[in-house]
């Protein structure tokens, strides 16, 4: 996909009172994702799946990228805790989102229609998987976790 392509992606709207995913600004790279319901996240690592309201039907060659708002994480510790989350292209169920609370002490009220996650659309590559029996070198070669110092 070249630079600043559009692709269409078509939403199915389980509650259309919170509208399409849009982006905050010109040349985000982020839509925001919105609670469908109210849910209290508790401290010290709460999960909850928070439901979005929409289905997409993304065409084939492209994946969904559920990812963190940063002022959530900032203000809040809020994430996703399995960031990215990944929707493939065949998938056509609710969108829900994966959220942690990292703060020890507060939980936190996800309240409906806030902001709680960003959707990245990007084109991907099927992979050929091939056996070998070695791995071409490189200038890297083995080493990783921590290899390259800090």
């Amino acid at each position: 996909m070249e630079p600043g392509q559009r692709v269409t992606v078509e939403v199915r709207q389980l509650d259309p009172e919170l509208g399409l995913p849009g982006y905050a600004r010109v040349g985000d790279a982020g839509a925001d994702l919105r609670a469908r319901t109210d849910v209290t996240i508790g401290a010290g690592g709460g999960r909850a799946l928070v439901p979005t309201g929409i289905a997409i039907a993304l065409p084939p060659g492209y994946g969904g990228f559920v990812q963190p708002r940063s002022g959530l994480a900032l203000r809040h510790g809020v994430t996703v805790l399995n960031a990215p989350g990944l929707i493939d292209s065949g998938y056509r169920d609710e969108v829900k989102v994966l959220l942690v609370n990292t703060d020890p002490e507060r939980a936190y009220e996800v309240r409906r229609g806030d902001r709680v996650a960003q959707l990245v659309i990007k084109a991907v590559a099927e992979a050929e998987f091939v056996a070998v029996e070695e791995l071409a070198g490189s200038d890297r070669g083995f080493g990783g976790f921590g290899h390259s110092g800090r």
